[in-house]
């Protein structure tokens, strides 16, 4: 399954006002905990530059500034979502240290070996050419540097994976369409996870994109997996 990056953008546009609620929804209420641990994982490596591919609304970019970096960059290309976080980091007082610009992952706006750690949560799956987007955020990491990729996965063990598949199959569209009027997306959304080639296809991709010691972190029984790289 595949959307072009337009429709991509106009989707995620015409939902922006309820992103936040939507990866709420969409991990049963637990990716502030599952974004906790990409921070901690990212901490080890005391990142001085940090970018943050398919920022979205921000939510990852505000809680990497816990680990006081020199600067975090956002990029996102829905200009609606990015004038969201950009409100959000104004609320927070950290414009010092976040800026937020319309980019491209399979086009990033940056230098070779610009960044100490980049990062995506929830946006991989959503890249028209997932290779060429793990490419260019290889190239744009230091050597040595990390990425660190937190997606939704595939559960696969009984009952996890039975409930899930009926939630995000039929509760998701369901709710979405109620509370949203937005058929659609809600309808993308959970056929995007399920369509990610998650676990450890994933893996060989980051291989072919040229990454070394790759590892993944299942979490909460598979519903969502970290996963870790370096250039």
């Amino acid at each position: 399954m595949s959307s072009g990056k337009n429709d991509i953008r106009i989707m995620f546009n015409g939902i922006s006002h309820r992103y936040d609620f939507l990866n709420h929804f969409l991990s049963l209420g637990t990716d502030h905990r599952w974004r906790k641990k990409l921070v901690k994982i990212v901490s080890e490596k005391n990142p001085r530059r940090i970018l943050d591919v398919a920022t979205g609304t921000g939510d990852l970019a505000i809680a990497l500034a816990d680990l006081k970096p020199e600067l975090i960059t956002g990029i996102d290309i829905a200009e609606n979502m990015l004038a969201i976080a950009r409100k959000k980091v104004a609320a927070a007082r950290l414009e010092d240290i976040i800026s937020m610009k319309e980019g491209d992952a399979e086009h990033i706006p940056f230098p070779d070996d610009a960044f100490d750690a980049v990062t995506v949560a929830f946006g991989v799956r959503n890249f028209e050419n997932l290779l060429d987007g793990l490419k260019e955020m290889r190239r744009v990491l230091k050597p040595g540097a990390i990425l660190v990729v937190l997606e939704f996965s595939h559960p696969g063990k009984f009952p996890v994976k039975q409930l899930y598949t009926y939630y995000s199959r039929f509760l998701i569209p369901l709710f979405g369409r109620m509370i949203s009027g937005n058929d659609e997306a809600y309808r993308y959304l959970p056929d995007s996870i399920r369509h990610f080639p998650s676990g450890k296809d994933f893996i060989e991709i980051l291989k072919e994109a040229g990454l070394k010691n790759n590892f993944l972190i299942p979490l909460s029984s598979g519903i969502s997996t970290i996963y870790i790289s370096e250039k």
